[in-house]
């Protein structure tokens, strides 16, 4: 029921945003129902604002993602070529260029200087599960691993950072993997954006 609901939002979403000024949009869905409503006042990002559809589900997120989103978020890298490929095959079942939408993963991240730094940084994170899943170590294994989502497919990686009060962290992705993520190219990942 949740999935139907989304779906539903999804399409009210997407049917209010694409509603031309001046028209009025109605929706009649089994738990959603919307009559002549006006887009008013209308987004101020042009054409739209950019609709994100993430989750490591293979069936009902993808295409979820394939038939919206203009960006599909793959959640962490567990399983994700296959998760990669099982999205671009809905895309072409419902009729989208897979080359339409971005495809962005969460990468934890663990980054020090020195190994004290990254077991600190390590620490932090406190759940094994999410810490096998991170890219710990100096900056270089940060880039390595970017150079390796870039070459899956994936354009956008978020940086999950579990102390959001280590401010050294944040300098430090953004003094020493940052530009060198942005010099592997145009489809490399950057942090929380586009490079």
């Amino acid at each position: 029921e949740r999935f139907d609901r989304l779906e539903e939002q999804l399409q009210i979403i997407h049917g209010l945003w694409t509603t031309p000024p001046g028209q009025r949009f109605s929706f009649a869905g089994a738990h959603y129902r919307i009559e002549e409503c006006a887009n008013f006042p209308r987004s101020a990002q042009s054409p739209r604002p950019t609709l994100i559809v993430g989750g490591s589900g293979p069936r009902r997120t993808p295409r979820l993602a394939a038939r919206f989103a203009d960006e599909f978020n793959v959640g962490y890298q567990v399983g994700l070529a296959e998760r990669l490929a099982g999205f671009r095959r809905i895309c072409q079942e419902v009729g989208r260029d897979p080359a339409e939408v971005r495809l962005s993963t969460c990468l934890p991240v663990c980054c020090g200087l020195d190994r004290a730094e990254v077991q600190r940084r390590v620490e932090a994170i406190g759940q094994p599960r999410l810490v096998a899943q991170a890219v710990t170590g100096g900056p270089e294994a940060v880039v390595e691993r970017l150079t390796g989502l870039a070459g899956a497919g994936v354009d956008t990686v978020y940086f999950h950072i579990f102390d959001v009060d280590d401010l050294d962290h944040i300098r430090l992705l953004g003094r020493e993997v940052l530009p060198r993520a942005a010099a592997l190219g145009p489809s490399t990942p950057a942090a929380a954006g586009r490079p």
